[in-house]
């Protein structure tokens, strides 16, 4: 019973980091926040008292390549006389981030032993699907919707009326489209995860994460659509897996996707009750997949959205923004008085697609530092869990191609992982093989 207790506290100790949210009475400090500043207190405590800490060379190289991503921004803030600081501060996030990481995983370890890569991957998977069925519990039960709205502060005044408004679901920290890329991530965990169960002793489990995996892909969808993302880069893998390029069927591997098909097989007549039943479900449901609404309805494939983000491709008309861009992240005329330009709705340019997004505000400069901090991490990954190289492979597509939606990246999910140490993962990776 107690350790059951000290799990769960560890799953919403990871969510408050995954899914950060600040509390209407608490305004200024979100739980990533405060989980950070618990993690640089302990961290300069290890440091002082010459104990190991998550201070290393790969530390230092990942710093340096997140200050000329601050650099870069700088430089273009600075050029352009504009006061949008978005990035400046990267650096900054950076180790925030990376101390709240420290703490969720030093949590993690302390409850079980040890920490590994497929132990952060469980608790990933455990959070999304606790965001997503909190999201269901808060849209279907008015007085929880009504406690939620009115003490957690996670998207700011303008996206919360947008969240009123339009009926979208959220968690406690997870809506619109930094939710999704965080879904869209923790797929691919669960597509690798699961492919590497197949054909070993321990392939029973294997049903908990086709369970999860259509839970996060029908609910996350709800949420945002993003989380398609996901969906797709999952289910491309696992039919990697199976071994169709080959030409050779890996049958253990195919298993998975035939639970998959088995379980949605169960699932869809619940689906198509709800959808036909219930008013809140059915426009969730349309939400979620409206492209295969739209083609079974108009013969097809539109969403809103997409649509949306094609009237979003505008490229830089001149030189200098190309190079350093326009200092501009986010809307100018909401946070700089002394901007005299178009007055844009939404983000600068009116664009909200990732990578054009980074060239506005600090060009391809600031563009190509990002990239490649992003890059940096992830090789890390690769170098110091070899086993698991795929997996951070999977993560780098995932963040490189949501940049084609949105701007946000994923480095907290890379995070976790660079807070374990080699030796530990190789060790749990051991006992594992020994087991089967």
């Amino acid at each position: 019973m107690i350790r059951t207790i000290q799990i769960v506290f560890a799953i919403i100790l990871t969510s408050f980091y995954l899914f950060p949210f600040e509390f209407t009475f608490l305004p200024g400090v979100n739980t990533k926040m405060a989980m950070a500043g618990v993690g640089l207190v302990v961290l300069g405590f290890q440091l002082g008292r010459a104990r190991n800490s998550i201070f290393s060379k790969d530390m230092v190289t990942i710093s340096a390549y997140a200050i000329l991503v601050s650099l870069t921004s700088f430089i273009a803030v600075t050029f352009n006389e504009t006061r949008d600081y978005t990035y400046v501060s990267y650096i900054i996030s950076m180790w925030v981030w990376l101390s709240a990481a420290y703490v969720a995983v030093s949590v993690i370890r302390k409850i079980h032993g040890y920490a590994s890569v497929a132990l952060i991957c469980n608790y990933l998977i455990a959070v999304c699907v606790f965001q997503c069925i909190s999201a269901l519990v808060i849209d279907f039960v008015p007085a929880v919707k009504a406690f939620a709205l009115a003490n957690i502060s996670d998207l700011g005044p303008t996206q919360m009326e947008l969240m009123k408004e339009s009926g979208r679901l959220f968690g406690f920290g997870a809506a619109l489209d930094p939710a999704g890329s965080r879904f869209a991530a923790v797929l691919t965990i669960i597509a690798f995860l699961g492919t590497r169960l197949a054909g070993t002793t321990r392939q029973k489990y294997a049903i908990w994460y086709v369970l999860a995996f259509l839970l996060i892909a029908v609910v996350g969808n709800m949420i945002a659509r993003t989380t398609t993302v996901g969906v797709i880069l999952a289910m491309l893998f696992m039919l990697y897996s199976i071994g169709l390029h080959r030409l050779v069927i890996n049958k253990s591997a195919g298993q998975l996707l035939l639970w998959i098909a088995g379980v949605l097989f169960v699932m869809l007549p619940i689906l198509v009750l709800l959808y036909n039943t219930n008013e809140q479900f059915h426009d969730n449901i349309r939400f979620a997949f409206e492209g295969f609404f739209s083609l079974a309805e108009k013969g097809r494939w539109e969403v809103s959205s997409n649509e949306i983000l094609k009237n979003m491709i505008v490229f830089p008309d001149n030189l200098k923004t190309w190079i350093i861009g326009d200092g501009y992240m986010v809307n100018p005329t909401l946070q700089d008085p002394f901007y005299t330009g178009p007055d844009y709705r939404g983000y600068y340019m009116q664009t909200d697609i990732g990578y054009l997004r980074f060239i506005f505000y600090s060009g391809l400069l600031g563009l190509c530092a990002i990239f490649f901090f992003i890059w940096k991490v992830g090789r890390i990954c690769m170098r110091k869990f070899k086993k698991q190289e795929i997996l951070f492979w999977l993560l780098l597509v995932v963040n490189y191609t949501v940049w084609l939606k949105v701007s946000t990246d994923i480095f907290l999910v890379l995070a976790l992982f660079l807070v374990i140490s080699t030796e530990e993962n190789e060790e749990f990776e051991e006992r594992i093989k020994l087991s089967e």
